[in-house]
């Protein structure tokens, strides 16, 4: 870890347009009177990218981060052959996240969750005296864990007890990190609950999911390796989505690109996907809606139950706020697309057979919904198109390895006291 300074900018918000200065861990704006995300606005206009031996930092033009820490790897882009001859496109880019070292892709987690954990950590002061809490379905605690781990960050996890086989590493984590988890049945929504809590100790600092600048940017990378790699924005840009928090950065980062001038102007179609029959941003963008439509917490559950993807199930995404999902959309003349298990375990057969490795459930949606396009002829065969595969490589990644997991310290019920789960929460990280 080495002190960093990052590229001057100040903040804007998305409903309003004002600019101010960031006070150090700002997420939203305090004089803004409606729901609102703000937007890191970068001194410097045209992007000047690293060595790709300083990993996710290569791009840190474009990232509010102070410094640099170690073990970070970019998304890894490259042209495909196969799968993009199957599909009949000229053009088929595939940003890859996960572990395929034949492509130089090395991130450990197997997740572009990493992209956020290293720019948001980052963010962080040094001597900021606080504790980060993250709530995840799985691959971002998996992420923040491995970062905080290695660069000793104290970092309290929230996640669904469900997911607990998300948490493998290759070996012991540092006991700066501690996890809590909700009971069996619940799902992304009552880990966020459990979260906040927790949050309610000043000992505490929520990450701040779609609210913090530098997930977001993290996880705009993965446009910024694509149109570096290509030279050119794609013409559309497909990926499954739970929150929405990547799509929006993708488009927050295709608008920085146009911002730059060498790259085109064109703005990327969004084409987003979830896993049926947990679709919420499906049903309210086909009804036109900003607002999501009513979820029973009971069938919300189940249906998160249902699906493999179980990364995508977040009951109360940045959908409908200034900047968010709804207008990311609808500024790029975008599109929700939906695909089922059974059409996503057949994609991601396709995609390991033809591209060569394994990829995760949520990944192998936005690959049933690419080929879905193509065949309903929603894709012209010369277009340039970027695939995001956000997780993949794991089944190669683990194989002859002896995995270590990381167990929660409580298992706390959907409605805890919510003293205890201060009392307990600030225990784990006694002095």
């Amino acid at each position: 870890m080495k002190d960093f300074t990052a590229t001057e900018y100040s903040l804007e918000t998305i409903a309003t347009g004002r600019m101010f200065e960031d006070e150090g861990w700002t997420l939203d704006d305090s004089r803004c009177d409606c729901p609102s995300l703000v937007r890191a606005r970068y001194g410097k206009k045209q992007l000047d990218a690293r060595d790709v031996s300083e990993g996710i930092y290569r791009f840190c033009d474009w990232m509010p981060v102070r410094r640099v820490l170690k073990g970070s790897c970019a998304p890894v882009t490259y042209k495909s052959e196969k799968l993009a001859a199957h599909l009949g496109l000229d053009n088929l880019y595939i940003t890859f996240n996960g572990y395929f070292p034949e492509k130089g892709a090395r991130m450990t987690t197997c997740s572009f969750k990493e992209t956020e954990a290293y720019t948001v950590c980052g963010r962080m002061q040094g001597d900021m005296g606080k504790v980060l809490v993250v709530a995840s379905a799985g691959n971002t605690a998996r992420a923040f864990a491995k970062v905080c781990s290695e660069n000793h960050i104290p970092l309290l996890l929230s996640v669904p007890e469900d997911n607990l086989d998300a948490l493998w590493f290759e070996g012991p984590l540092n006991d700066c990190v501690k996890l809590i988890v909700s009971q069996k049945g619940g799902d992304y929504f009552d880990a966020i609950h459990l979260s906040n809590l927790a949050l309610r100790s000043p000992r505490f600092v929520a990450e701040g999911g779609a609210k913090n600048i530098a997930r977001r940017d993290g996880m705009g990378t993965t446009v910024l390796s694509a149109a570096t790699f290509i030279g050119r924005i794609p013409d559309y840009y497909f990926q499954a989505v739970g929150s929405g928090t990547g799509a929006i950065a993708a488009w927050e980062a295709n608008l920085r690109l146009i911002g730059d001038g060498r790259f085109g102007s064109n703005k990327m179609k969004l084409m987003v996907s979830q896993n049926a029959p947990f679709a919420p941003m499906y049903h309210a963008w086909k009804a036109d809606s900003r607002e999501l439509p009513p979820y029973d917490d009971d069938r919300a559950r189940r249906d998160v139950e249902i699906i493999d993807a179980k990364v995508l199930s977040n009951r109360k995404p940045p959908y409908g706020l200034r900047g968010g999902l709804y207008d990311a959309l609808k500024d790029t003349d975008g599109e929700m697309l939906v695909a089922t298990n059974e059409e996503a375990r057949q994609a991601a057969e396709l995609f390991e057979k033809l591209e060569g490795i394994d990829i995760h459930p949520a990944p192998a949606v936005a690959v049933a919904t690419l080929i879905a396009a193509v065949r309903e002829g929603r894709v012209a065969k010369d277009k340039t198109v970027m695939l995001n595969i956000t997780g993949g490589g794991e089944k190669r990644f683990k194989s002859g390895k002896t995995l270590w997991y990381l167990r929660p310290s409580y298992v706390f019920d959907f409605n805890p006291d919510p003293d205890d789960v201060v009392r307990k929460a600030e225990g784990l990280f006694a002095q």
